[in-house]
């Protein structure tokens, strides 16, 4: 598309609220996994999320899976971001609601803590633990903690509601055992944020890492 259409159609329809509507889910075969992405292929098509390692530890070993999305349009890329649980998914777009912070931002904080952990830091309004996220500095963690402050009670109240039945208590150690399951089993808080960079830098920047 035309740079100069694209700004105009982007100007016209709000598509950051309603692209992120336009998929619900994707279903299907799970043809690849890494710690920050999974590709799902259906239909023929093969589909490439943003995963965080919530989502990876989740659904590590399975064949067939069913992530629910938020997708992104912008002017120099689309993009799907996965989730493991519908919970997981409303956070993000809880913490991408906030000025300053993206994607990326998000998926890393959804990678440190469990959606169980990251509701009780802002309940508690505990800034020094969350900016142990890499990349988080404090000020935004606080802003964070003031725009979301009451905001997130509704996700874990009753048996669902517009989160998940079946939300892990932990960040980790969920879903089908494997070897890499095995290993973030036993990561601790502080192991979280290294591991979460690690595996984001390693997409962003594959030319930078050797096998």
């Amino acid at each position: 598309m035309d740079t100069k259409i694209r700004k105009i159609f982007v100007l016209l329809y709000p598509l950051n609220d309603f692209s992120k509507r336009m998929y619900e889910y994707i279903q299907g075969k799970l043809a690849e996994l890494a710690p920050a992405y999974a590709v799902v292929e259906t239909g023929g098509v093969g589909y490439l999320l943003h995963i965080s390692l919530q989502t990876y530890s989740e659904i590590e070993g399975r064949s067939e899976v069913k992530l629910f999305t938020h997708f992104v349009v912008r002017e120099d890329a689309q993009l799907f971001f996965g989730f493991s649980t519908k919970t997981e998914r409303e956070l993000f777009r809880q913490l991408i609601s906030v000025s300053g912070v993206g994607g990326n931002t998000a998926r890393m904080i959804l990678s440190t803590y469990s959606p169980r952990e990251l509701q009780s830091i802002i309940t508690t309004e505990n800034a020094v633990l969350l900016k142990n996220v890499k990349g988080l500095g404090l000020k935004t963690a606080q802003k964070i903690i003031v725009e979301l402050s009451g905001k997130l009670t509704a996700l874990f109240d009753g048996d669902g509601g517009p989160g998940d039945a079946r939300l892990p208590q932990s960040g980790f150690g969920q879903g089908r055992p494997g070897h890499s399951q095995r290993a973030t089993r036993h990561l601790g808080r502080r192991d979280r944020p290294h591991v979460a960079q690690t595996a984001l830098n390693l997409q962003l920047h594959p030319e930078t890492h050797t096998t």
